[in-house]
């Protein structure tokens, strides 16, 4: 079971990365552009056309990519400084903020609720989301798979105290749910895709109904109090990288795989789930902001972040010119 102590546990870790040795602070002056990515979406193609490089070179500002296979670490690092920009799901912000780490949103993307879902086994006696209740259910913890767990809970009439939630990074659910280890497995795409193409896997419930599928991009609030206009540059940039890929599908499917190593049929179903949208690169919206308030608001009340969260506090907007 996942408990609060363990909740707390993610917070010390932020501020334990601060005082690793050899990570750099924010720079006041931009000189280089620090980017964390995960093998998916905007940001991998962005990363594969050297489009950010492009386009801040006549700025005199490199970049450099440091991978990640989940949220959580990934704005861990940002917050502390080691990093100057990133993209995540829904839920991992709320714990960086909470941890007090320094960063903004300031962007976000639509993507599909498709592409979220709980799995099981094909031969499982689960049938129904109250099958969960007292099973082992594997889900990276501050993770948006964590809010899709915590709200297919809810619409069962379940809450997280009645599983067993375990918390794992997608390759080690990966492999706990090829070896029956764990009885269902929260997950998003690729991952979610990947695990869809074995005959032996069943999906329980997509996020479709459950929960909207917002993606934002966040970036450390030295950097970007500094350099605000980097920030527009790049989100500008990784819109017109969304919009050419997503009117190409296919050459993007290819690119994709590529980048991935996930087959171009698997990846053709991530691109293709409905509301799937590369194009959608934007600031943040009322609608967005709203969102994470009253996700931020539910996560309290369960006790799952340990104090109350004004999340309009590090949403960034560029100044009018």
């Amino acid at each position: 079971m996942i408990s609060r102590r363990q909740t707390l546990g993610l917070f010390g870790a932020a501020a334990a990365t601060a005082l690793l040795p050899g990570i750099k602070g924010a720079r006041a002056a931009a000189s280089e552009f620090r980017i964390g990515w995960q093998k998916n979406g905007v940001l991998a193609l962005a990363k594969r056309r050297g489009a950010l490089e492009k386009r801040l070179a006549d700025r005199g500002i490199t970049v450099s990519w440091s991978e990640f296979t989940s949220g959580p670490p990934l704005l861990e690092a940002l917050g502390a400084g080691a990093l100057d920009f990133g993209a995540t799901g829904d839920v991992p912000p709320l714990f960086a903020q909470a941890s007090g780490g320094h960063l903004y949103y300031v962007g976000l993307y639509r993507g599909s609720s498709a592409g979220s879902a709980i799995l099981v086994r094909n031969d499982s006696p689960i049938q129904t989301l109250e099958d969960l209740k007292g099973k082992k259910v594997a889900f990276k913890r501050g993770s948006s798979a964590h809010n899709v767990t915590v709200k297919a809970l809810r619409k069962a009439g379940l809450t997280p105290e009645d599983i067993e939630g375990l918390d794992l990074s997608p390759p080690d659910a990966a492999a706990a749910f090829k070896n029956g280890s764990i009885d269902a497995w929260s997950i998003w795409d690729p991952y979610l895709a990947i695990a869809q193409a074995d005959p032996e896997t069943r999906v329980l419930t997509t996020a479709e109904g459950i929960v909207d599928s917002y993606s934002f991009f966040l970036a450390n609030a030295e950097f970007t109090d500094a350099n605000g206009q980097v920030i527009v540059d790049v989100l500008d940039e990784l819109a017109q990288v969304g919009r050419s890929a997503q009117s190409n599908l296919e050459a993007t499917v290819t690119e994709l795989s590529e980048i991935t190593g996930v087959p171009p049929e698997v990846t053709r179903v991530t691109l293709t789930r409905a509301g799937a949208d590369l194009g959608s690169v934007s600031g943040i919206t009322d609608a967005a902001a709203a969102y994470q308030q009253a996700l931020a608001d539910e996560f309290y009340k369960l006790g799952i972040v340990p104090k109350q969260l004004k999340t309009g506090d590090i949403v960034w907007r560029a100044k009018a010119s």
